[in-house]
């Protein structure tokens, strides 16, 4: 043991270990079942998980089955009716003594999270835990104000939620408590790596009083969650994880109704400033990249500095670096914990060998034998360093420089992901100018890495859709009631001549795409028939005239840039044009459809500046927004029915909020919305805001799903829902399917708009 005098002259911390004896007290409880019906099932095929930090055996878990899965959809599907049924306040009543019960059992959950994950013992108990605690709490509360808050709404049934490694107890809390508050069942699947704080929270809920079936957990590796997420009985399936993972549940669960939520990976960028304080955006990487080993999704791993401060920062950061500690979770002084598993630390390796390969040089600490990674800093990379571009989940930033915004703009989008940002400036002007430009679904302020359960969490572009936290959170756990109505199938195209022929003078009618009328690319047209009655005849639009109008459409995007006040100002000019131009259009529209789309024109004319985003009461010291953003690009497959209001009715909704739109209107009757060019082009909507693409609806809607430039996809033919879904996997846009083409109202708009939720410093 050092003297006095030693450690006065190293200032070295000594041993501060956390006792691990009630955890193993626990984990000699096992081996453990699945948790089904409100009872443990008798251990089945067992697999082992190892304390990452001594790689010794926890416990013996069971694999789950398709005959596992079935049970516990089974079990939830019959407790639903009554937890559905049961008043708001019974519910919150059982969502408060959950978050009770976590508390008295803190330092158990804690203990345990750190031998399953390694992560530090100061991280599990003083963050992810008091989280996890938070969240059931919060959704106590939403539980008590669900029936009056989501009038009209009610929960989808059976949820199936499957949950990574790196946070298990905090990813089950964001899962669970929204889910159980706004009514539903629920199946978890927990990771293969960290199956045993939600087998303890098992234990929580019997103790707590739940219902049985209520909850239900079933352990098991990859193959368990493919059978969750194919289960019939399973009503929205709510997962987070790895991007490759996504895009396969998106394909499983493309036309199967079930809704679907997606958090998964990201690049996030750290950008500072040269006016930043930079001792404190060290400390502020320090929470982005080596908070828990790195291996979080929204981890501030590309450091963008300015060129002006960039060597006085990296001076800074390598000093910090380099006393950072790494070791045992349990010890209370250690920085840097275990690696969930060696097969990690190996792709990890694999990456800086990569990056090191391509030019980088890597400057790395020290670490113990075993699964521990030193923190790392890469420099002197390139956007194209593997490093750059692919998400590590480990220790391990990289850093480049920048001289201008608009360059540290264009650093910070150069990913396919669109997770979360870290910006630090001492101006705030300029931090929210940029916080506005960068393509994330979370933006922190002189901060980073900051969670609440009242602040929507969730990325963009290929980090997933969907929202946790917050009313958006609870939105994702119900949907409004459906309609009954049967929908209406397009009829064949009729590309050659036909017998029947149009009365008076022939009307020739082509695409609108980019402001302009255009012929189609194929340089074919096919006839629209009303019974026997030949109406006219709609160009054959085609890949390439998608591929022209998504090009106009990106063209267009000072439209977003308006204020809602502006674009509601066009739309009443719109809906005024659209009075005036009744008669004509008469030819192709009942007048009870025009007058109810004047009426649509002018209902969200009033919503354009009126659908505002919020301030969350989250932290204290800080303004939590809640921006509503528009998509940008998006897709619009319009329905059969009533074929001018079911165009409008996607079409106004969409532009409304700032989106530019490719539409493809109804196929059995698309003369009233190509009619509707002359009328656009004189209510100064700007060329390119509003496409329109006629032809075969099942090739020009799988066109718009894959299309990567294409944000967002609206679809309201119920015969192409499975196709699109499948498409848009590629990028992983979010599709809603619409299932009232005729509708209007808050839905629209939800659906038409995303949240960015931005963290600003606020008070002492």
């Amino acid at each position: 043991m050092p003297t006095i005098t030693e450690i006065l002259d190293t200032m070295d911390y000594g041993p501060a270990l956390e006792s691990d004896a009630i955890a193993r007290d626990w984990l000699a409880r096992g081996p453990f079942g699945h948790f089904i019906g409100g009872n443990f099932t008798p251990p089945g095929q067992m697999f082992e998980t190892r304390d990452p930090a001594s790689d010794a055996v926890l416990a013996q878990v069971t694999q789950g089955t398709d005959q596992d899965v079935d049970a516990a959809v089974s079990a939830a599907r019959a407790a639903f009716p009554a937890w559905s049924g049961l008043p708001g306040h019974a519910r919150a009543r059982h969502i408060y003594a959950i978050a009770r019960q976590i508390q008295k059992r803190e330092r158990l959950f804690s203990v345990l999270e750190c031998l399953d994950n390694g992560k530090p013992i100061r991280e599990a108990r003083d963050i992810d835990v008091p989280l996890a605690v938070r969240h059931f709490y919060h959704h106590a509360g939403w539980a008590e104000l669900v029936a009056e808050e989501f009038a009209g709404q009610g929960p989808h049934g059976v949820c199936g939620q499957i949950i990574p490694w790196n946070f298990p107890l905090l990813m089950l809390a964001w899962k669970i408590a929204p889910a159980l508050a706004a009514g539903n069942t629920v199946v978890l699947k927990p990771a293969e790596y960290t199956p045993l704080t939600a087998l303890l929270f098992a234990e929580i809920c019997i103790e707590a009083g739940l219902p049985a079936g209520v909850v239900n957990i079933v352990t098991g590796d990859g193959t368990t969650g493919a059978a969750l997420v194919a289960h019939e009985g399973v009503d929205k399936i709510a997962f987070t994880g790895s991007t490759n993972v996504g895009r396969e549940i998106r394909r499983a669960t493309a036309g199967t109704d079930k809704a679907l939520t997606l958090e998964l990976g990201g690049k996030s960028p750290f950008i500072v400033f040269a006016d930043a304080d930079l001792d404190a955006a060290v400390e502020g990487v320090v929470d982005a990249i080596w908070f828990n080993q790195g291996e979080v999704c929204c981890a501030g791993s590309r450091i963008l500095v300015a060129e002006a401060v960039a060597g006085q920062f990296e001076a800074k950061l390598r000093a910090r670096m380099g006393g950072l500690r790494v070791g045992a979770p349990l010890d209370k002084s250690t920085d840097i914990g275990a690696i969930v598993h060696p097969r990690q630390l190996v792709r990890i390796h694999d990456l800086l060998a990569q990056g090191q390969a391509a030019g980088g040089v890597l400057y790395q600490g020290q670490a113990p034998n075993g699964c521990f990674c030193a923190p790392a800093l890469m420099v002197e990379v390139s956007p194209a360093n593997p490093c750059v571009s692919e998400e590590i989940f480990g220790p391990v930033a990289v850093m480049m420089s920048f001289r201008t915004p608009d360059e540290a703009v264009e650093l910070a989008n150069n990913t396919r992901y669109g997770l979360a940002a870290s910006i630090w400036s001492e101006n705030l002007t300029q931090a929210m100018d940029i916080a506005a430009r960068v393509k994330a679904g979370v933006v922190w302020i002189n901060a980073t890495n900051l969670f609440d359960a009242n602040a929507p969490f969730g990325g963009t572009r290929e980090s997933g859709f969907g929202r946790e936290g917050a009313r958006a959170g609870m939105a994702a756990y119900l949907r409004p009631a459906r309609a009954d109505a049967k929908p209406v199938a397009p009829t064949p195209l009729a590309p050659l001549p036909q017998s029947a022929s149009i009365g008076g003078l022939d009307r020739t009618h082509k695409l609108y795409i980019g402001g302009a009328q255009k012929r189609a690319d194929t340089g074919q047209s096919y006839s629209v028939l009303a019974g026997d009655t030949l109406q006219g005849h709609a160009p054959f639009g085609s890949r390439k005239d998608i591929r022209n109008a998504v090009e106009a459409a990106h063209k267009a995007s000072a439209w977003t840039a308006m204020s809602g006040h502006q674009r509601a100002q066009i739309l009443y000019f719109l809906g005024e044009n659209l009075v005036a131009r009744a008669d004509s259009l008469c030819a192709f529209a009942p007048r009870s459809e025009i007058d109810a789309s004047i009426a649509r024109a002018f209902y969200y004319a009033a919503w354009a500046d009126k659908f505002d985003g919020s301030v969350h009461d989250t932290q204290s010291a800080h303004v939590t927004l809640a921006m509503k953003e528009a998509f940008g690009v998006m897709g619009l497959v319009c329905g059969e029915e009533a074929p001018l209001l079911g165009f409008l009715s996607l079409v106004l909704p969409a532009i409304a909020m700032g989106n530019r739109v490719i539409a493809t209107p109804s196929q059995s009757a698309p003369l009233a919305a190509l009619e509707l060019a002359q009328v656009l082009a004189i209510s100064d909507i700007p060329a390119g805001v509003i496409n329109i693409v006629s032809g075969p609806v099942a090739d020009l809607a799988q066109t718009l799903a894959a299309h990567d430039d294409v944000a967002a996809l609206w679809c309201a033919q119920p015969a192409v829902a499975e196709m699109v879904e499948r498409a848009s996997a590629g990028n992983l846009k979010p599709v809603w399917q619409v299932s009232d083409p005729l509708g209007q109202g808050r839905d629209y708009l939800n659906a038409a708009t995303q949240i960015k939720t931005i963290w600003v410093p606020y008070g002492a």
